[in-house]
This record gives structure tokens, sequence and C-alpha cells, in this order.
């Protein structure tokens, strides 16, 4: 296992099969400026499967025990199940998971359980039809979504976690109902802070409501009460309702930056490493690798890359006096 500047070890890769999305999120990939001409990769840009299992076994070898499939939306990539198979047979990785926005999965759910893949988690910004067409950007409706979540818990990628980013005076009036609506359900809701990643978003600090804002929200109607991490490195607090019906959890990387003891690592669709959420630039393995690197030479690159790596954007972000240039999250996944 290996630790980078401040002795972080890297414990979870998120790898981008793709960097195009059937939605249109505003806080994401706003229509307006990805539209129908926007310049995405190239098929022959993206990393195959094969090459994405390959770098996938050596960041295992480092230390790495969950992977995470993303995008953009991971499930417009073609025959996605076929990468969890490749992916499923390395050995050392315990948690095989995707992240998805929920509205291919009805018919693919059962192709990935199958073929390996552990568990989803899906976002879903509200159960009001108008907000939730608004924040995706595309009109689609909550219950295409929930859909696609009933098939997933029929086919046993559970317990299925939901991801809801919060903006105020967009959909924060509707998240006591979407806590209540999943409550009891063995589903677990995750509110996140409204981040400022990249810089197509329009992100101001006035448009993000704290985690300690949603927590009072909801316990007002359903009590909560605090719960212990399950691990080192968890990115959401955890809250459990008080008659026992299930928990909540909230990620706070804006108010309450987790920084410290982050151990992600991300692989982006054209086989760039980026050491953060809130990166500028990727290194690039893509090049090295068609170009006839072996495993040892690519490991070598990549303990250079995490060793020096002191990321800690969150922690630091109410000091910076000018706007830094980030990587858009939907190059690089949540």
């Amino acid at each position: 296992m290996i630790g980078d500047v401040f002795g972080r070890p890297m414990r979870d890769l998120r790898i981008s099969v793709t960097d195009k999305c059937n939605f249109r999120c505003p806080y994401c990939m706003p229509a307006e400026i990805f539209g129908d001409g926007y310049p995405f990769l190239s098929n022959g840009e993206v990393l195959t499967f094969e090459e994405i299992a390959r770098l996938a076994r050596i960041f295992v070898g480092l230390g790495v025990v969950k992977v995470r499939l993303t995008g953009g939306e991971p499930l417009v990539r073609h025959s996605l199940h076929l990468l969890v198979a490749m992916l499923k047979e390395i050995p050392g990785i315990k948690d095989l998971a995707l992240t998805t926005n929920g509205v291919l999965l009805e018919r693919q759910a059962q192709a990935l359980k199958e073929a390996g893949l552990h568990r989803v988690t899906v976002s879903l910004d509200s159960l009001d039809d108008e907000v939730s067409g608004y924040m995706n950007g595309r009109g689609v409706k909550p219950d295409v979504i929930l859909s696609g979540i009933a098939a997933a818990e029929a086919a046993g990628l559970g317990p299925i976690k939901i991801n809801t980013v919060v903006q105020r005076g967009v959909n924060d009036q509707t998240l006591v109902d979407l806590a209540r609506h999943f409550k009891g359900s063995n589903r677990i809701v995750r509110f996140i802070e409204y981040m400022d990643v990249g810089t197509a978003n329009g992100w101001r600090l006035d448009d993000v409501v704290p985690a300690e804002e949603i927590i009072e929200r909801i316990s007002a109607e359903m009590p909560l009460e605090a719960l212990d991490e399950r691990y080192y490195g968890e990115v959401a607090e955890r809250y459990g309702y008080r008659d026992g019906e299930g928990e909540i959890g909230v990620i706070a990387s804006v108010t309450q930056p987790f920084c410290g003891d982050c151990t992600r690592v991300r692989l982006s669709a054209d086989g760039k490493v980026y050491t953060c959420l809130f990166a500028n630039e990727g290194h690039d393995l893509r090049g090295p690798l068609r170009a006839g690197a072996s495993d040892d030479e690519l490991r070598d690159l990549i303990v250079g890359i995490w060793e020096v790596r002191e990321d800690r954007y969150s922690e630091i972000r109410a000091s910076l006096t000018e706007p830094l240039e980030k990587v858009e999250m939907f190059r690089i996944g949540g």
C-alpha cells in the first residue's frame, strides 16, 4: 500500500467509462454549454474495456479495494456488463459498484448483477415531477428512475443508495418529502451539498444548503441521531431515524471538508489519472499504455503520481482569492 504526502492511502478507484450522458443536469452539464454539437470524446480516445481492466488490476495491486464505475452516465456505454465481468475477476476488489442516473437501469440491472456488480447508487434530486425534470435537464420524471431502482433491487444490487444534490431555491423544498418516501425502505438517501465542481455550473456559495440545515429540517419531522462511521475515509456522515426505520447520509464537502482522509483516485474515460474531484489537470496513462509500457512501468507512473499528491481543495477553498480552473465533473464522475 502506498501513501501520498499526507500519508493518505489509495483505496477507492473511480472509473469514468464515458464522458457522454443522457441528462443535462445544470449543476454538472448545463445544456446551454453541452449542446448537440459539443465535442465529446471519440471512440478511439476512450479506453477499451481491456485497457480499463488492465489498469484496474495495477491499481488494486497498489491498495485499491473499492472500484466504482461512473461517467458521464456509465450505462450509455455499450455492453457495460462485459467490463463488469472483467473487473469481477480481479483478486482484491471487495466492492464493485456503479453510479447511474437510473434511466437505463431497468433494462440492464439483471445483466449487471449476473456479471458480478455488487451494488448501485442512483441519482435522484426530487420526487416532484417539475423539479426533477428541471434538475435533470431532460424533463425525465422520477417514476422512470424509481422503476430503475426497483429493478436493481429485484436483481439483488442492494442496499441501494440514492444521491441527492441539494440546491437552495431549486429543490431544497422537496428534500423532506424525499427522505420520508424512502424511510423504512432499506434505501439510503445521501444529501449532497451543491459543490463547485468544474467551472460551467455557475456555482455560488449562496446556493449551498449546509448539511447541518438539511439534518435540522428532516429531524424536525422525523427525528434523527448521529451514527458512527463504518470505515476510514467514508465521505457521508450517517444519521439514523430514532424509530429504527433506516438512515440517511449527508455529504458536506463545502461546509465540513473531509480531505484529511480522502482515499479516492479517479481514472477518466480517456485514461487520465485525477487525484482530486477538484483537480485542474490529469496525468496521462493512455499514451504510455498504448505505446507499449509494461505493467511495472505503468505501476511506477501511478506510484509517482500518488506519492506527490497533496490535494486538499475543500479545506483551502475559503482561503483562495481567485477561483481555480477545475475539470468538469462529467469527465471524472462524482
